[in-house]
């Protein structure tokens, strides 16, 4: 097993190389404006590293969010490429799972939240009854909305350090952006297990935007062109 993995879903540019026992290269750079520049020079730096060629590897893992739509799609559509390049599997898992992994190696332990920022005032996150445990589906809302299903819970994530008043206490050491190294390490786990991980074609299926993309088509644009 070589598993590389990367996640461009939060302001973090992660990929991470893992051989089924260990990580053996990763780099992280938060950019949130850069996802597209970053991310295949970084793929180039871990395989570097680790010794390895890109067509060692035997499967891709991704990030699928949640996250905001044009950093999400750079690692969906990086990682689809070169599955279907190299013809081997792509494994989406999603991205709050492996802050939440992360967590979990950090020495947090027993109930927790996991929160990322989508921006306009609202959080991305999920509630988790341990490291590997997601008890409720990755929701994107406003952070005072949600104060009375996180309250008690010691929170994780750039979501939560942002909106101290609504999240629980952060504890000390815990990561603030996604970690490849974190995805990859829990994908390789899952599947050594013989656990279910998320598959797909083009893209891997259902990536988890959770809301409509900024960018729209202008509505009642005055045409130009001649008839």
């Amino acid at each position: 097993m070589l598993l590389l993995a990367l996640d461009t879903a939060t302001p973090a540019v992660t990929v991470a190389l893992h051989d089924g026992t260990r990580v053996l290269a990763e780099s992280n750079q938060v950019d949130a404006r850069r996802h597209g520049e970053l991310l295949l020079p970084a793929v180039d730096r871990v395989l570097t590293a680790s010794g390895h060629r890109l067509d060692a590897v035997t499967g891709l893992v991704v990030g699928v969010g949640p996250g905001p739509y044009t950093g999400l799609r750079v690692g969906l559509v990086t990682a689809a490429t070169f599955g279907a390049t190299l013809d081997i599997p792509v494994y989406g898992l999603c991205t709050l799972d492996g802050l939440a992994y992360a967590a979990g190696q950090a020495g947090l332990t027993g109930p927790f939240v996991v929160a990322t920022d989508a921006r306009r005032k609202e959080v991305y996150w999920a509630r988790y009854d341990d490291a590997r445990s997601r008890v409720t589906e990755a929701a994107v809302d406003r952070p005072a909305d949600i104060e009375e299903r996180v309250a008690g819970l010691p929170a994780v994530g750039a979501g939560a350090l942002l909106y101290p008043d609504s999240f629980g206490e952060v504890p000390p050491g815990m990561p603030e952006h996604q970690s490849a190294a974190a995805l990859a390490s829990l994908a390789a786990e899952k599947l050594a297990a013989g656990e279910s991980v998320e598959t797909g074609g083009f893209l891997p299926d259902r990536p988890l935007y959770l809301r409509r993309p900024d960018a729209q088509v202008p509505k009642n644009y005055k045409v130009v062109t001649p008839k």
